[in-house]
């Protein structure tokens, strides 16, 4: 679709000519279509803004721009950009899918504010955040995402981070609080994430005195965080905090992480288990269908993350969705805010989450 006396566009090629396609040539509709629908703009902006033509609010012109970016179109020469300059983004790894759903939506935001994202990933093995961030600092880099970084074990030395302040590097930090870091920090609310967890299961009819929790290790804060959420939402119930205590089984966040927890708490006589992660919570799963469980019937499992799958399991997770769009804009805007001279507040941001309620979980038989 084009507009009167206005030349077609001339979408740039997605990864490539498409078959049959010539470079330069007019493209089809759907293409126009699809990029109108990332941008929410109609096809005749879109067609304004390839051909250069004036009358598009420059906040318009920028979502058309990054709709070419986020599916993969290259910009036409006469509307490319130098860079506004590096982000790193530091992450423990890939193999979670909630950590790639964070990327995603960070370099999406990052892309549509001009910058190029550099994702760093601490595989096993390879080189640890101090090394990554020294890397990153070599290159110049205007600014600094951690994800469920150091910052969030609390053995782990602030000092690294009063350091990097200390270089003039900007950072904001991702899932984990420290009072002793002054940098912008979002997280989710871990302690009701916890509670309403527990919540939607009692009221599910299970005894509090059999629900039990598996997280990860105690030094990290959302573990601490949902943990107490946990033992806070029992005590309420009226299960003493010593019979809590026996509840609660601190592991690794991986699939064989939930499958060891799920063991104890099963021979303990849960009937229901609420998950650090979704990962965590496959592997409860798992664990209860070795044992000859059907869950959730015999069995009810709360995972924590909402990774774009687990809708798709057997049975659908029921979870506690963590706010990864609303998250990760907010981390991006805190730091383009530092690095434009405009510091936020040094402080948490906390977001809530959401419970939902899928296929695995159900009143106890």
């Amino acid at each position: 679709m084009t507009e009167t006396g206005t030349a077609p566009a001339q979408v740039p090629q997605q990864g490539g000519p498409a078959a049959g396609a010539v470079p330069g040539s007019v493209p089809g509709t759907a293409r126009l279509a699809d990029i109108a629908a990332q941008a929410s703009v109609s096809e005749a902006t879109v067609s304004r803004v390839l051909n250069g033509k004036a009358g598009v609010a420059a906040g318009t012109r920028q979502k058309v721009l990054a709709a070419l970016d986020v599916l993969g179109y290259e910009r036409p020469v006469r509307l490319r950009q130098r860079s506004a300059g590096l982000i790193g983004l530091v992450i423990p790894e890939l193999t979670n899918p909630i950590f790639p759903a964070f990327a995603q939506v960070i370099e999406q935001v990052l892309a549509g504010h001009g910058y190029t994202p550099v994702l760093c990933t601490q595989m096993p093995g390879g080189a640890t955040e101090d090394e990554l961030v020294d890397q990153l600092v070599e290159r110049g880099v205007n600014g600094i995402v951690f994800l469920s970084g150091l910052h969030a074990d609390t053995t782990a030395d602030p000092g690294r981070y009063v350091r990097l302040s200390g270089r003039g590097v900007p950072f904001v930090l991702i899932n984990g609080f420290n009072e002793h870091v002054s940098a912008p920090f979002v997280s989710p609310d871990d302690r009701a994430a916890a509670r309403m967890a527990v919540r939607h299961l009692v009221d599910l009819g299970h005894d509090p005195r059999h629900i039990g929790l598996a997280v990860g290790p105690v030094r990290y804060v959302p573990v601490r965080r949902k943990a107490e959420g946990f033992t806070a939402a029992l005590i309420e119930q009226g299960v003493p905090a010593a019979r809590v205590r026996e509840q609660v089984q601190h592991t690794l966040f991986t699939l064989e992480g939930g499958h060891a927890a799920a063991g104890a708490l099963i021979s303990a006589g849960c009937t229901g288990v609420v998950c650090g992660s979704d990962l965590m919570a496959l592997g409860v799963v798992r664990a209860a269908r070795q044992r000859g469980l059907e869950v959730p019937r015999e069995l009810s499992v709360v995972g924590f993350d909402d990774s774009e799958l687990i809708a798709f399991t057997d049975p659908p997770l029921t979870t506690v969705r963590q706010p990864v769009k609303a998250m990760a804009s907010a981390a991006v805007n805190a730091l383009l805010e530092e690095i434009g001279g405009n510091p936020v507040q040094h402080s948490e941001f906390v977001f809530q989450p959401e419970l939902v309620v899928r296929g695995s979980t159900a009143p106890p038989s």
